[in-house]
């Protein structure tokens, strides 16, 4: 199958002959003929299969004869992360340069000043991150009673970043009469329930197995301790031809330290994008990676969906990821556009668990790597070697003193009593152990008759008798 058999107008074939694709992918080839039906769907598909495309065609060619009003959107895409609603603008531009449609791109980071000149103006397509739009929406910036189609993509992403509240809430404001598109790597629960509730009817198109991964990407683990990690990042990428890569970590202080450690101390061009970055710099870096004066990009989960760059050679896992679906996200960073992919992760023996969950959850298991001139650590706890350590010698903890304890000059001086009130006085009544004779002589008469206090008539021994008469 081809372009030309999908239905699209000649404008739309034309752009797309200009950025070289003559043969849709699978998802393309299904999706685009049930959208342009003005049918709602449900898209399964795994990253890096083309379901941008996939949406943004055929809206293209639905939206491409009408008019935009004021503060009133047409069409309306909701994106989890800045970098995947960039890249959906982008989209519109490399696919609607023919066409005189108008766009908006709401995310946080930016001037919000710019996006609502942009509203006013009249957009016909609306992207945007669930947090933004609700800041316009009841800033009263936004008009959503025209929005004929909706996208809602990666949704199973939305789910773990907690905008399904967010989705909810801005679906109640639209049209009842409009066309929802839902597109996800994975369908849990959660997203069933949310196409069950905002979707009429959907047709569903799944194109590959939920929650597979690419078959041209070769992955590998290998199993070190957590002092060897830096090494070992390190030897693989000597050891393997990279030309770029992505390298993840669960923590974003942990994508600073490594960045910088590899950028300082290995003379890498690596940059760190989390978060925590203003938007300008994740820009910034993300561009010089795009165009190759940044060579390694260490991220966060932030960069593992959206990011659609063909030419990435490599993924390295620094950490095992909490979730397993994440894992099949991070590596679909790689081997893209059929071309082969290699992806690394890294584990200690305390990530096991989060090992097999990965590995139930794609179906296979991930066959253990080697790097050079490292000792990685068996997945495996070795008896052998617990049983054969020779068991440690207790140390002898001699005296300080050569001579024996008992042949030590006994020091008779008794210890002096702590005062029993603050300004060092004996109350009335306590006894002094300095009254207290060693050879258990009786005490003074004067003191005879004075019960100790705490013991009552239950005197102890070692305090001497005394007699009551």
């Amino acid at each position: 199958m081809l372009f030309t058999d999908l239905g699209l107008n000649e404008n739309i074939l034309r752009a797309v002959n200009d950025v070289g694709y003559t043969t849709p992918t699978p998802i393309q080839a299904q999706a685009i003929p049930i959208i342009l039906m003005g049918r709602d769907l449900v898209g399964l598909a795994q990253t890096g299969t083309g379901k941008t495309a996939g949406f943004t065609l055929p809206m293209i060619e639905i939206l491409s004869g009408g008019r935009a009003k004021a503060r009133m959107p047409r069409s309306l895409i909701l994106s989890p992360t800045r970098e995947l609603a960039a890249q959906i603008a982008e989209n519109f531009d490399l696919y609607g340069k023919y066409h005189k449609l108008s766009k908006a791109l709401l995310v946080g980071g930016s001037s919000m000043e710019q996006q609502i000149t942009a509203l006013e103006r009249g957009v016909d397509v609306l992207i945007a991150t669930p947090g933004r739009l609700i800041d316009l929406f009841e800033r009263g910036k936004i008009l959503m009673s025209d929005i004929k189609i909706l996208v809602i993509d990666e949704g199973d992403r939305m789910l773990d970043m907690g905008f399904i509240p967010d989705i909810e809430k801005i679906c109640s404001k639209l049209p009842m009469m409009r066309q929802t598109l839902l597109f996800s790597a994975t369908m849990p629960p959660e997203i069933k329930r949310l196409t069950q509730k905002f979707l009429s009817n959907p047709k569903e198109v799944e194109v590959a197995r939920q929650s597979s991964t690419a078959d041209n990407v070769e992955q590998f683990v290998i199993h070190v301790n957590p002092r060897d990690k830096e090494k070992t990042i390190d030897k693989l990428i000597q050891q393997e031809n990279v030309q770029n890569a992505f390298i993840f970590c669960n923590r974003k202080r942990d994508v600073d330290v490594l960045a910088k450690w590899l950028e300082r101390s290995c003379g890498y061009s690596a940059k760190p994008m989390h978060g925590d970055m203003e938007q300008k710099f994740r820009t910034q870096v993300l561009n010089d990676f795009k165009e190759g004066r940044v060579t390694l990009l260490v991220c966060s989960d932030v960069a593992a969906r959206g990011i659609d760059i063909d030419d990435v050679s490599h993924v390295f896992n620094y950490d095992v990821p909490f979730n397993a679906e994440d894992y099949v996200h991070r590596i679909g960073r790689t081997g893209r556009a059929g071309k082969t992919g290699h992806a690394w992760m890294l584990a200690t023996r305390s990530e096991e668990k989060q090992i097999d969950a990965i590995e139930k959850l794609i179906g296979k298991k991930i066959p253990e790597g080697k790097v050079s001139g490292a000792k990685p650590q068996s997945s495996e706890p070795r008896e052998e070697q617990k049983q054969d350590r020779p068991r440690e010698e207790k140390r002898d903890h001699k005296p300080r003193n050569d001579k024996p304890r008992n042949d030590r000059p006994r020091d008779d001086k008794p210890c002096e009593s702590k005062p029993h009130n603050k300004h060092g006085e004996r109350r009335p009544g306590d006894s002094n152990p300095r009254d207290i004779k060693r050879d258990n002589r009786p005490l003074e008469d004067d003191d005879q008759n004075q019960n100790t206090r705490g013991f009552g008539d239950a005197m102890p021994g070692f305090f001497g008798k005394t007699d009551k008469s």
